[in-house]
């Protein structure tokens, strides 16, 4: 974010001082970052939002288990069980892990 400010220089002090005048305000430009922190201000968006990524990590983690259940049991034999070490399940993440995020 940039934010445009008015200050007063030293010299700029000094110098209406010295002309018996009032002193001149100089623009000047800062950068500034801002960070919001949701959990400080007890928002629940964070809840909402770590609800909503364990719903979505219970559904993967079901396709998943289910496209390897019907590997398994689409054909028996040696073929079936070589096509189940190629399926990779990850492990579900817990909810808490994205209130950490917050």
């Amino acid at each position: 974010m940039v934010l445009h400010d008015l200050r007063y220089s030293a010299r700029s002090l000094t110098e209406a001082a010295r002309e018996s005048r009032r002193p001149r305000p100089r623009m000047v430009r800062r950068t500034v970052a801002v960070h919001s922190w949701p959990r400080h201000q007890r928002d629940r968006s964070v809840a909402r939002w770590s609800a909503a990524e364990e719903r979505r990590a219970r559904q993967r983690l079901r396709t998943q288990a289910g496209s390897l259940l019907r590997l398994v049991n689409s054909a028996t034999g040696e073929l079936a069980l070589d096509a189940a070490d190629t399926v990779d399940v990850p492990p579900a993440r817990h909810r808490r892990g994205s209130l950490w995020l917050a």
